[in-house]
């Protein structure tokens, strides 16, 4: 099967993976939609607060989707992300709930050197594979008013949120008034909170295609060796 764009993520995994893709109603590890959780405290149909981030799955991205260049396959892709990941250590990161730019989302609540060593050398190192933007990719990342180092990095990279730029999150809503994203986020809460008491533990990424349908599924896991 042919593929029109893939991408690095970080996939969480254990139970705090399971609430977070059945929340958004795809996991994107196992290729399906789960059953959605009843969280009593949520106002509003959890389908139409998830719709956007429902095709990606629960996840954290540390390289954005992007098309292959002219000549290399996923194949190569897998290659050299191994090899990105022969050299990185496991780490970990404490997550906290929180509602920024209008979306609600788990965020570490220190972004480590382990975390950024990883985003940069998947975001630089692999960046070779990628086709250039296409206009019409281009256009739609609205570069007139993305800040000058964001914008430069978009030119750059293909993508504007990457090394310095970068906030690695776990988004759990679409975008909403944020007397509606703080809502959600105190009703998540409860249900979120046990999960992220212990700290995450970060041993792998993942490499995802978007299929014809617009969503994400993984390919392959790749364990951090270093």
């Amino acid at each position: 099967m042919s593929h029109a764009r893939f991408a690095i993520y970080h996939l969480p995994d254990g139970p705090l993976a399971d609430m977070g893709s059945a929340w958004l109603g795809w996991d994107a590890r196992q290729g399906m939609a789960p059953p959605r959780p009843d969280v009593a405290e949520v106002a509003g149909d959890a389908g139409a607060l998830t719709s956007v981030p429902m095709r990606y799955g629960f996840h954290a991205t540390l390289k954005a989707p992007f098309r292959l260049r002219e000549g290399h396959d996923v194949q190569d892709l897998a290659r050299r992300t191994a090899l990105v990941c022969d050299q990185l250590a496991p780490f970990a990161l404490e997550l906290e709930l929180r509602c920024d730019w209008g979306f609600v989302m788990l965020r570490p609540c220190v972004q480590t050197p382990a975390l950024q060593a990883l985003e940069q050398a998947l975001v630089t190192r692999l960046d070779d594979l990628r086709a250039p933007l296409t206009p019409a990719e281009y256009a739609r990342r609205q570069p007139e008013l993305l800040p000058e180092r964001a914008r430069a990095h978009l030119d750059h990279w293909g993508y504007p949120f990457v090394l310095d730029q970068f906030n690695y999150h776990l988004t759990l809503s679409n975008g909403l008034p944020k007397p509606e994203a703080e809502a959600l986020r105190d009703a998540l809460a409860p249900t979120f909170a046990p999960l992220i008491a212990q700290p995450m533990q970060v041993h792998s990424v993942a490499l995802l295609a978007e299929e014809g349908d617009g969503r994400m599924r993984m390919i392959r896991e790749f364990p951090l060796r270093g």
